[in-house]
């Protein structure tokens, strides 16, 4: 095919130039989805099983879970074209064969460029023949440095470790490298799943623990005879250890999270300053001072983990900014002059690891969408990625030749679900749906479905939709606005969102829902968070200093104020009625330490709502409050409990201290038990709408080139 260029309706497929356009536009497509493109194209419409097709992508050392990958990469190639995979005009599926193109393609040979003249000089100068020489050799070093990396590509090898239908993640060695241990479950961060441990490389997959709490952060002790984690014990982290042979858990420190060893008498661990502000400390055992390392500027930052260099005078950081979104890595010094410094690519880092020299730096982070690995030079290298594709890696263990690393690898979808009379039923959608941040909402009429969905492939970020949940269409609302939080009026004629400016500040935007009229920014400042308030205003989070406080503002930015003086870690929603706004805050009166309140915008004292962390929602009609008492894990959705609030949305049933996990309706009177966490409430407990993440992953080991 070289030299080729395929054309079907609007769209042209040149296999030289390896990129899809359609007229003069360049569309964006990934380099799978591209090649099955290619593949289909080139078949003449002939079937192309999905066998073939696991063969041509992936070749004869499959270690992806091919039907996941085929499934995305057929929804990219949709995607793009924009064919409707009801009523296809380009790719066709043969239920349970595999895919053939349907459209009528015309092949063409590219016409080649004619030759440039060079006009040929009559007297040779030495210069020109260095300039000769030079351009020579330097050709030559870049086919050397091309061919290096083209064989560097292909000696990177995958062999699987584990094999579950489930997930595994988080991998840890113990130091002698013949350990494994890892969480079993779709998450490795505040998790209710359990912790497994295995020996390298075929051993039996052993659980150790049965403890229901979230929790995260495992570490072997270093000789290897424990495993100590994370468990969130409101309101602070507590780390306990288990025995690698199994048996209870025991407290090993209070107020540690993320811990690991530095050697077998000093402690490398995160620890709350105030509030729920996150920093890195050492501390030498039994009881020795605490050192202070590393501190996030902004009180809502958290330093989750940290990663010592093997001279241990460097760590890498990962951790959440004052958004409360993964930030990039961080290096910092464990020596007496501190400094510190973002690493590795720019994007959301969630784990890393070194090299047992110290050498290379490693990360998993989020770039345009997708989680891979990537690797640096340290100390002043370029970040350069070292997976590529359809299925995605977490975590990282470096091996102790340093010459390969464990990661779970694997695929991960999103569907919108709704819940009615009916029973569970999935909403169709094309992309990945955001459940978390700014969930999917229903409309005051219980109608209309709003969401963020984020499309990777077509580079629109997470563009704001909705679905008429009587037809079942969905449209994009804003089109090309890439969202960060969103929140439609009560009467669903405008939504206010923030987005990222070209300068990378968040800023404020107001949006006619039928377009009738261009969006308009909101004052001139980095708002987050915005909600509609009970008189159109605007309410939001802004940062001052180091803090975020809530305030608001008109339409038109003018008259911004504060709402209240303490501090707000996040907003987590605003009831229907617009009386009370949910926020988890930093010190509110009367409470120790952050807490889950419900802040009134009539006046007067907040309620707590939670004895500990919770993210209540509202019904669409305002009648009840949702708050999850039962964290979801591998086997179990979670449980939240419906609390009956009246059209008044009173919430003087609330015990005083808030409501513990674990309760059980008779908690609070009236209340309900509804078999789900994490749910988008509609009217009343019966009908709700949830996301569905599906997690497939397992661990491999990965050979470096």
């Amino acid at each position: 095919m070289p030299g080729e260029v395929f054309e079907f309706g609007d769209f042209k497929l040149d296999v030289d130039c390896f990129h899809l356009s359609r007229g003069a536009r360049t569309l964006k497509l990934e380099r799978k989805p591209l090649e099955l493109l290619l593949l289909l194209a080139a078949s003449n419409g002939q079937l192309v099983t999905r066998t073939e097709i696991a063969q041509h992508l992936w070749g004869s050392e499959v270690y992806v879970d091919t039907e996941h990958g085929i499934n995305t990469a057929v929804r990219k190639i949709r995607q793009a074209l924009g064919d409707d995979p009801e009523n296809p005009r380009f790719v066709h599926t043969v239920t349970g064969k595999g895919y053939r193109f349907a459209a009528a393609i015309v092949r063409r040979k590219k016409q080649p460029e004619p030759a440039p003249i060079v006009p040929i000089p009559i007297r040779r100068t030495r210069l020109a023949w260095y300039v000769a020489l030079g351009l020579c050799t330097l050709l030559a070093l870049s086919g050397i440095a091309l061919s290096r990396l083209f064989l560097s590509r292909r000696e990177i090898r995958y062999t699987q470790l584990t094999d579950f239908t489930d997930s595994a993640v988080s991998p840890v060695l113990s130091s002698d490298g013949r350990m494994l241990a890892f969480i079993r479950g779709g998450s490795g961060f505040l998790t209710a799943d359990q912790i497994y441990v295995k020996m390298l490389p075929n051993g039996e997959a052993r659980r150790l623990v049965d403890d229901v709490r979230p929790k995260y952060g495992l570490a072997f002790s270093p000789d290897g005879s424990e495993i100590s984690y994370t468990v969130l014990e409101p309101p602070t982290f507590t780390t306990y250890a288990v025995s690698v042979l199994g048996g209870d858990p025991h407290l090993l420190l209070k107020n540690a999270a993320g811990l690991s060893w530095l050697n077998a008498h000093e402690l490398l661990f995160s620890r709350f300053d105030s509030g729920i502000h996150l920093g890195i400390v050492t501390q030498a055992l039994p009881d020795g001072p605490v050192k202070q390392i590393y501190l996030p500027s902004h009180e809502r930052g958290m330093a989750h983990y940290s990663y010592p260099s093997p001279d241990h005078h460097q760590i890498l950081i990962v951790e959440m900014n004052g958004n409360g979104d993964w930030a990039p890595c961080r290096l910092a010094s464990l020596d007496s002059q501190p400094y510190t410094k973002t690493v590795g690519p720019s994007g959301a880092c969630t784990s890393a690891a070194w090299s047992p020299d110290g050498s290379w730096m490693y990360f998993a982070a989020y770039v345009d969408g997708h989680s891979h690995l990537w690797r640096q030079h340290f100390p002043n290298g370029s970040p350069v990625q070292l997976t590529f594709g359809p299925s995605e890696e977490d975590g990282i263990a470096v091996e102790k030749t340093g010459r390969s690393l464990i990661t779970s690898v694997g695929v991960h979808e999103s569907t919108l679900w709704i819940h009615d009379e009916h029973g569970d039923r999935p909403l169709s959608s094309e992309g990945e749906v955001v459940g978390y941040g700014s969930p999917p909402a229903f409309s005051s009429d219980d109608k209309t479905l709003y969401y963020l969905l984020n499309h990777p492939s077509q580079g629109s970020g997470t563009e704001l939709w909705s679905m008429n949940l009587e037809s079942g269409k969905n449209e994009v609302v804003i089109p090309g606005v890439s969202m960060l939080a969103y929140d439609v009026s009560p009467n669903g004629k405008q939504v206010v969102y923030s987005a990222e400016d070209p300068n990378g500040k968040t800023r404020m935007w107001l949006a006619s829902i039928d377009r009738s009229s261009p969006a308009r920014r909101v004052g001139d400042f980095a708002g987050m968070s915005p909600h509609f308030g009970p008189g159109g205003q605007i309410l939001f989070l802004l940062t001052e200093g180091h803090a975020n406080y809530l305030e608001q503002v008109e339409p038109g930015g003018s008259g911004r104020r504060k709402i209240v003086p303490y501090p707000i870690i996040e907003i987590q929603g605003i009831s229907p009625g617009r009386r009370w706004v949910m926020a988890m805050v930093a010190a509110a009166p009367g409470e120790n330490g952050p807490a889950p309140m419900a802040i009134p915008l009539d006046g007067g004292p907040p309620r707590r709502v939670c004895l500990s962390y919770c993210d209540p929602t509202w019904s669409s009609s305002g009648a009840f409050l949702f708050v999850q008492v039962e964290d979801p894990s591998r086997t179990s959705p979670g449980r939240s409990l419906a609390i009956p609030t009246g059209p008044a949305e009173s919430l003087d049933k609330l015990p005083p201290g808030g409501i513990a996990l674990m309760s059980t309706p008779g908690a609070v009177p009236g209340a309900q038990s509804v078999a789900r966490a994490n749910l988008v409430p509609g009217r009343d407990p019966g009908h709700f709408a949830f996301v569905d993440t599906t997690v497939h992953r397992n661990l491999f080991r990965i050979s470096l080139p």
